[in-house]
C-alpha cells in the first residue's frame, strides 16, 4: 500500500512539474494557454496509465515469459554456483 502512495504521489508531483514547465514553456514561446488543460489531461491518462500497466506486471511478465524464478535458498549444485557466481562479482 505504501508503495502505491508513494507512486501516486510521484506521479502527482511530476504532473505538477510538467504543468509549470509547460506554462513557463508556452509564455515564452507564445503559444495559447487554452490548450494545457487538453495536454495535462493526455499526459495524465499516458503517464498514469503506462506507468501503472509496468508497475503491476512488467516483474509478473518478465519472470513468465522467461520462465525465471527467485532462488532464495539454493535447491542444487547449479543453483549454488549461480548464486556464489552473484556474490563473488556484485562484491567485487
Amino acid at each position: 500500500m505504501k508503495r502505491v502512495v508513494l507512486f501516486l504521489i510521484t506521479n502527482l508531483a511530476v504532473m505538477i512539474v510538467l504543468g509549470v514547465v509547460l506554462s513557463i514553456l508556452m509564455s515564452v514561446f507564445g503559444i495559447s494557454n487554452r490548450s494545457l488543460g487538453g495536454i495535462l489531461m493526455i499526459s495524465t491518462v499516458f503517464g498514469f496509465g503506462g506507468a501503472f500497466i509496468s508497475l503491476f506486471m512488467s516483474k509478473w511478465m518478465a519472470k513468465k515469459s522467461t520462465g525465471a524464478y527467485v532462488i532464495e535458498q539454493p535447491r542444487n549444485e547449479i543453483e549454488h554456483w549461480l548464486m556464489t557466481t552473484v556474490a563473488r562479482k556484485l562484491s567485487k
